[in-house]
């Protein structure tokens, strides 16, 4: 099950929680975050373009989502904003839990129909205080709450199942969803226990025949779940806290992958020689490009 395809790191930064991955096929370049430095990474992945151009942020912020070739939108501590690509100027679209000074953005990602689904956690991960939102627009939605650290948000190919899961739990679960809007129409089922396995599920995504991509934190590696809840693949990585994947490159066949060294000590850290790259891993399957957030959505 396990298998090594060829992997490389993208850009020698060290992130000390990278997150939030997403790729323009217009331009050919990847985005990702370092949420407790503020900092945007962007770097095209034509070779010799790196090293990547780093811009400092006001803010924490966990994810990049496409909107159009002018803009992008960043899931940050206090709400969801725009920012323009050519000048970085930003603006608040919409908040999200802006009155709460104990949380802040994680995990997220947007659905076929351009609603995006976000989450939010204790800045300290505090047991229960996690929750994850549909955003159609302006309009917020509080789906699931009581989760602790939220991630593994994905969608099937045609919309109508998401995938999410809560770390601290370990247990990949599946609902069923309406199509055309994102938001869902039954009670989340178990898609796969991982509790007391190595690592944690972190971020997700899924390929285009709909198998989802798990980045495992603590585990060194990538794991791909079928749409039957079956475990069929294992990829290994050189880093030990992988965070969060996207699909990138021109075949959409390769995936971005952001890592962490956040909580490993000196000694840690020096046996994990590549913590806190972000890599471009060669899967030879072929991937999905994450949909843009609709503003009108």
């Amino acid at each position: 099950m396990a298998d090594s395809p060829s992997i490389r790191v993208l850009d020698p930064s060290r992130c000390h929680l990278g997150e939030g991955p997403s790729y323009d096929p217009a331009t050919d370049t990847a985005w990702w975050v370092d949420i407790l430095e503020n900092r945007l990474f962007e770097l095209p992945l034509r070779a010799g373009a790196g090293p990547a151009k780093v811009h400092a942020l006001p803010f924490m912020a966990s994810d990049v989502a496409a909107i159009d070739a002018e803009r992008h939108l960043l899931s940050a501590e206090d709400g969801l904003y725009l920012r323009t690509i050519r000048d970085g100027r930003l603006s608040l679209f919409c908040p999200l839990e802006a009155g709460d000074a104990g949380t802040r953005s994680n995990d997220g990602r947007v659905h076929p129909s351009g609603a995006l689904w976000i989450s939010t956690m204790a800045r300290d991960a505090e047991p229960g205080r996690g929750a994850i939102y549909h955003v159609a627009g302006t309009r917020v939605t509080r789906l699931f709450s009581g989760l602790t650290i939220p991630n593994g948000i994905a969608f099937s190919p045609d919309g109508a199942t998401g995938y999410f899961v809560d770390t601290d739990e370990g247990v990949l679960r599946r609902v069923a969803l309406d199509p055309a809007t994102g938001l869902p129409v039954a009670e989340p089922e178990t898609h796969y226990d991982y509790s007391g396995g190595e690592g944690g599920i972190d971020g997700a995504a899924v390929d285009a025949e709909g198998l989802i991509w798990t980045a495992r934190f603590g585990g060194a590696c990538l794991d791909a779940y079928s749409p039957a809840g079956e475990r069929v693949r294992s990829v290994p990585v050189p880093v030990r806290q992988p965070t969060c994947p996207t699909f990138a490159g021109r075949g959409l066949d390769h995936l971005l992958v952001t890592a962490a060294y956040e909580g490993m000590d000196a000694a840690e850290r020096a046996a994990d020689p590549e913590h806190g790259r972000t890599l471009l891993v060669a899967l030879g399957t072929r991937g999905l490009l994450e949909p843009a957030f609709r503003l009108d959505a």
